[in-house]
Parts: C-alpha cells; sequence; structure tokens
C-alpha cells in the first residue's frame, strides 16, 4: 500500500490518520501479515475486536435517540440488522473499501477481496484505528457518514427479498423476479457468489456475498432503491 493509496483513501472517508501505520494494520488480513512477518506485519484482528465495540455504542446512541418510545429488544433486533456482516460489507464496497485492503496471494486468488466477512471485519477494523488516532468523536462522524447515513433505507437490508416481493405484488404490474448466478469465486468450502436479479429480464440490482442467499439479499436491496428511485414503488 503506497503513499497514493493511503492518501486516496483517507481522502474518501474524510479522515487524515497521524499514525499512518494505524490505518495499514486495518486493512492488512492475516493472510497479509502471515507472509511479511518478517516485515513486522501485524493483522487487523484486535483492532477489529475494538472496532465492534465502538461500532456498538456509537449505533446504540443513535438508535436510542431516533427511537425514544421502541422497546430494548426492538431497538436489538434493529441493531442487529444495522451492524451484521452482510449488512457492513454493503456499506464498506460502496465507499469502495476492499479494492485497498492487504491480502495474502493465496487468499487473494481465491477471491477473499470480494468475501463480506473479511470486508466487513477490515470496516470494524478501521472503525478501531480512526477511535485510536482520533478518539471517539471523530469515529462516531465516520460511523453516522458510512454505516448510519440512509439509515431508513438500510434498515430495510436483512429483510429486502421478503419486503421487495411484497412490494411488486402491490405497486408493480409484472411479479416476475429471477435470482441469477452471473458469478462464483473460491475453493468449494469458501465461495463467493455474484448474483444478479432480474424484474421482466432487466437487470435492476447485483449482489455479492459467501451464500447465494447473502447475495440475493443485497441484490434485493438495490433492486429496491433503484424502483424506490424510478417512482415505481413506495417503500
Amino acid at each position: 500500500m503506497n503513499k497514493n493509496d493511503v492518501e486516496q483513501l483517507e481522502q474518501v472517508i474524510g479522515y487524515r490518520f497521524s499514525d499512518r501505520s494505524m490505518l495499514r494494520q486495518a486493512l492488512s488480513h492475516s493472510s497479509y501479515a502471515n507472509e511479511h512477518r518478517a516485515e513486522g506485519a501485524g493483522d487487523n484482528e484486535r483492532l477489529e475486536f475494538l472496532g465492534d465495540s465502538v461500532l456498538e455504542v456509537v449505533s446504540s446512541e443513535f438508535l436510542y435517540l431516533t427511537f425514544p418510545e421502541m422497546p430494548e429488544g426492538e431497538l436489538t433486533k434493529l441493531r442487529a440488522s444495522l451492524v451484521c456482516e452482510a449488512a457492513l460489507a454493503f456499506c464498506a464496497r460502496e465507499f469502495g473499501l476492499p479494492e485497498y485492503l492487504l491480502l495474502g496471494k493465496g487468499e487473494e486468488r481465491t477471491g477473499g477481496r470480494g468475501r463480506a466477512s473479511i470486508v466487513s471485519d477490515a470496516l470494524e477494523a478501521l472503525i478501531g484505528a480512526i477511535f485510536l488516532d482520533g478518539g471517539i468523536d471523530q469515529a462516531k462522524t465516520f460511523i453516522r457518514r458510512f454505516i448510519l447515513e440512509d439509515f431508513e433505507h438500510k434498515k430495510l437490508f436483512t429483510d429486502s427479498k421478503t419486503i421487495l416481493q411484497e412490494v411488486i405484488q402491490r405497486d408493480y404490474k409484472s411479479n416476475d423476479v429471477i435470482y441469477s448466478v452471473i458469478g462464483e469465486s473460491g475453493p468449494d468450502h469458501d465461495k463467493h457468489f455474484t448474483i444478479a436479479l432480474l424484474l421482466d429480464g432487466e437487470e435492476l440490482g447485483r449482489g455479492v456475498g459467501s451464500t447465494k442467499k447473502a447475495a440475493e439479499q443485497e441484490a434485493a436491496y438495490r433492486t429496491l432503491i433503484e424502483l424506490k428511485k424510478r417512482g415505481v414503488i413506495c417503500i
């Protein structure tokens, strides 16, 4: 990861690190660290642990203040849907985080850059790095911008297939929905799928995931947003 990559990512996320080694570590998967131990490389697992906790606190505060009448059980379910692996991977892809990840050769070859678990872990590690480097206010700003922004749409993410089917039956003139596998990579025990959603033969959304179901959820979510933009459905 060269200086230009670092500066480019800092510009994307709107935060400049005082200690850029912290950013590099946040982006370093264990497979990369294992191949570069002699150079003193570390992985992002400890930062991920920290970032997960920071994310939980910030998202909990956000939901607590946003929904003053919502009971604890519902708040817990809503938070879980916002910070689940698939949702975090989606958020990370939206601002291009996967392209900056440091992966080992084998992980790169088998499609690790698109794997939801790796991408979501890196996002949490990045949160942890921002927290350590700049404090809770900087971490909160990042989380609100890249994870909690457009909250009303993102809370649909985990139920997007069901919601899409319901709104199409209610608002759309056709019900011809097809989920088509257009890409598959990785070994049998760790597959990576890309799925396109077709409505009346037109591709309206595409999703990626470590399972077909996860990829279908993302494709359905992107389709919901696209149909809303067109004014075809109401959500």
